[in-house]
């Protein structure tokens, strides 16, 4: 547990900034007068250059060990947002949040092998690294509005604080893994990689995705919407999106150590279709209640995607890391600007309307799914590891 804690909150600096840039969407609105669609584009510029780049970084990984690519992909992942407010240009804005995109891609397929080889296979301590993500997801809306409300969009080089901690985080929580986070290739797991699991489940993780994405870019518009509250409202439901990881992520690794990670992801994406259906029908401030289910919904499975898909690619861990940590998750960004456009031609409750059933259609990809490898040997219930290492 010593290398993983601070790996674990380098992991929170990075993730400051993949929610900063749904948290930024209401201020570019309100200060720009983006509609929609150009808002949304945003969202997209974030996760179109980190979809295409994160494999690369993935396969790379595979084939060697890079610790020094942690703390400069978290210094450009906070470049790209600090600069995102101080242009009046929308193209420089995109550019800024495309360069904090790849900042992020780089960072998540090491990251997460460091993390793995530090974890020695213990669900508790992935559990641990991937909380840590959640967190800074959670802080980003907090961060974002105050120093934004007192600065403006041109405050936004202020935003460059994690990732200079997150920097120094990253390279303490290398030195202390030691050999286990610097080895390579040579300490793949042994086995076969079963591709056509792997792509189901990354499937699934796709329409999880999307979900998480749709809600994150506007959800705190539409709570401001139905409650009739202003920024302080919205800001708070994106906060409960986000915060609801936090006890979605810990929940779902106690429950998957006592039914096993297929059963409770399946039920997880079942729950999710309810709470998204709240999240855009119920009215009033009961509305915040949905927003927080729909969050730990989401997150239960979080963790359990990436050693899922670890395990169903033993010898390539990195690639696995970088598409179930990464690339689908930044997939999601590239349906935003469809919601958007909805949104501007209809309604922003009738775009959220389609988020409602993908939970569905990721359960169905799941259906006749196994466990793959040794963790399907059930693990005692209560025990604090299991063999996915």
């Amino acid at each position: 547990m010593t290398a993983i804690r601070p790996l674990s909150l380098g992991h929170a600096c990075v993730d400051v900034y993949q929610g900063a840039v749904a948290a930024l969407v209401p201020y570019f609105v309100a200060e720009r007068a983006y509609t929609y669609a150009a808002a949304s584009g945003l969202v997209l510029a974030a996760s179109l250059l980190s979809s295409v780049v994160q494999p690369l970084f993935g396969a790379l990984t595979d084939r060697w060990a890079m610790p020094w690519l942690l703390p400069l992909s978290t210094l450009t992942g906070g470049a790209g947002v600090a600069l995102s407010g101080v242009t009046d240009s929308y193209g420089l804005t995109l550019a800024a949040v495309a360069v904090s995109g790849v900042g992020v891609a780089a960072y998540h397929p090491e990251a997460a092998r460091a993390a793995r080889a530090a974890a020695r296979g213990s669900h508790a301590a992935m559990g641990w690294f991937a909380l840590g993500g959640n967190v800074g997801f959670a802080a980003a809306p907090l961060l974002v509005m105050a120093v934004v409300t007192a600065g403006g969009l041109r405050a936004t080089p202020l935003l460059v604080v994690p990732a200079l901690a997150g920097a120094v985080l990253c390279a303490a929580g290398v030195r202390a893994a030691g050999d286990r986070a610097g080895t390579s290739a040579a300490t793949r797991d042994p086995g076969h990689d079963d591709w056509s699991s792997f792509l189901r489940l990354s499937g699934a993780i796709v329409c999880r995705s999307v979900v998480f994405v749709g809600l994150s870019a506007f959800v705190s518009l539409y709570v401001r919407q139905r409650t009739g509250g202003g920024n302080a409202v919205g800001t708070a439901a994106l906060c409960v999106l986000y915060a609801g990881g936090a006890f979605g992520t810990v929940l779902g690794g106690r429950l998957a150590e006592r039914y096993g990670r297929l059963t409770v992801v399946r039920w997880s994406y079942v729950v999710t279709v309810f709470a998204v259906a709240g999240v855009v029908l119920v009215p009033g401030p009961s509305v915040l209640v949905c927003v927080g289910l729909a969050s730990a919904g989401l997150y239960v499975p979080f963790s359990l995607h990436v050693t899922l898909g670890q395990d169903c690619l033993p010898r390539r861990v990195g690639t696995a890391s970088g598409v179930t940590l990464g690339l689908t998750v930044s997939v999601g960004g590239l349906a935003a600007p469809a919601v958007g456009a909805l949104a501007d031609a209809t309604s922003l409750q009738v775009a959220l309307v389609p988020l409602i059933g993908l939970p569905m259609v990721g359960r169905l990809l799941l259906c006749g799914l196994r466990e793959p490898g040794r963790e399907a040997q059930a693990v005692p219930a209560g025990s604090g590891s299991s063999s996915t290492a």
